[in-house]
């Protein structure tokens, strides 16, 4: 065999980055395997051009690693492509520990992205905040690096730290913070009554058992004499679907809760079960950006099945299942087989859930004032949770519950 054909062959992966970036890929359909391999002379071609006529000779290896890195991430962000190095290190990292960081992550304009951090928990103790922008993890650049990598590189030894460079609104430089890893305990649900019988549920995560946690909470609500319910479900990105799904089963009696779909995964639909349901007060959920995957869930069942509203910022788009495929050469690819869907057939992970009452998130607008006027910026305003006479959306959302009435 040639040296050029090899090159070739080798490369083929490369063409395929370029055609996505070019949009070509997108924009391909083809209808027959006649039509596959016309493109694959096309990628024949580009790669025979690169080869030929590129600047300078190309690393093969490293833009091959590149091309399968780009081709995997722009199918989703949950998707990736893991070298045999990169796998091997993944494995490794995988069991290497549990202690974590406390901090949901994806990505976002090609970098890691902070999707919410649990209260108490490393992250948010070292000063990581929702809406982060991880630019490095002990100065590489999470730009080259797959999002099982990143995630698994959150995790480590008790005690052990991992330096990140954070890129933040108005800074000029990334702020270099060390988050000493540690167990992350998931708050306990709260639930407290407020003013004219109203009930509020405050949820940090789905780990398993919390929605009979939630169950529990609203019980004791309705002891107490609430005649409706806020259930807070901000900054709530990580956890199980199937919590997510118990949780909605919580207010419904019938209807579509979710359902599963991918090409090769055949629909798979979770329907309320009557038996479940505890209650009939009126609802309002509360989200905003840092909500995701089995928060997601809870709030699209809610509203797309007319029990209650949602009130708050689109939120964040999050809900599949991935499968890890080991390849012969020791590498490995992590791809999103299915997608959780909400009752009216959106895919969560790509169009989120917008709420039927927007309104703006405070953290949201104070993040584009000059550094200068976040410092000055009232106390109350800068806290995670803001006390209620400032929380527009828990405001708006007791005056939306002002106008609905129990339904027995």
């Amino acid at each position: 065999m040639s040296t050029k054909l090899k090159v070739i062959i080798i490369t083929s992966s490369l063409a395929i980055l370029l055609l996505t970036v070019a949009g070509g890929f997108v924009s391909v359909r083809a209808s027959s395997n006649d039509g596959a391999y016309r493109q694959l002379s096309v990628y024949s071609e580009v790669l025979s051009r690169i080869r030929l006529e590129y600047v300078e000779e190309p690393n093969i290896p490293g833009v091959t690693v590149g091309a399968l890195h780009g081709l995997l991430e722009s199918l989703d962000a949950n998707s990736s492509y893991l070298s045999p190095d990169e796998y091997k290190r993944y494995k490794s990292m995988k069991s290497g520990g549990k202690a974590d960081i406390g901090a949901t992550v994806s990505k976002r304009f090609g970098y890691a992205d902070v999707v919410s951090i649990i209260p108490g928990g490393p992250a948010d103790k070292a000063g990581i905040e929702n809406s982060d922008i991880i630019e490095s993890i002990e100065g590489k650049t999470t730009h080259d690096m797959s999002l099982a990598e990143i995630r698994a590189l959150m995790s480590g030894e008790t005690g052990s730290t991992i330096t990140v460079a954070v890129v933040r609104p108005r800074k000029a430089e990334p702020q270099k913070i060390v988050i000493t890893r540690d167990m992350v305990t998931i708050p306990p649900v709260t639930e407290k009554m407020m003013a004219d019988d109203v009930g509020y549920i405050q949820v940090d995560a789905f780990p398993e058992g919390k929605a009979q946690e939630i169950a529990g909470k609203i019980r004791d609500l309705q002891k107490q004499g609430a005649k409706k319910l806020v259930l807070d479900l901000r900054n709530s990105s990580s956890g199980a679907e199937s919590e997510g799904i118990a949780a909605a089963n919580l207010f419904l009696d019938h209807g579509t809760i979710t359902y599963l779909q991918g090409q090769k995964y055949a629909r798979e639909a979770f329907n309320a079960d009557p038996v479940k349901d505890i209650t009939k007060l009126p609802v309002a959920v509360l989200v905003n950006r840092g909500t995701a995957g089995p928060a997601e869930i809870v709030a699209s069942a809610i509203l797309e099945n007319a029990r209650g509203d949602v009130v708050g910022d689109k939120t964040f788009g999050d809900g599949s299942v991935q499968k890890l495929i080991e390849m012969r050469d020791n590498s490995a690819l992590i791809l999103s087989v299915a997608k959780y869907y909400s009752p009216g057939g959106k895919a969560i992970q790509d169009a989120a859930v917008t709420p039927n009452v927007v309104v703006a998130d405070i953290a949201d607008d104070e993040a584009g004032l000059p550094d200068e006027d976040q410092a000055a910026a009232p106390e109350d305003k800068k806290e995670k949770k803001p006390k209620s006479q400032t929380d527009e959306q828990l405001n708006k959302a007791l005056e939306v519950l002002k106008n609905r009435e129990a339904k027995g």
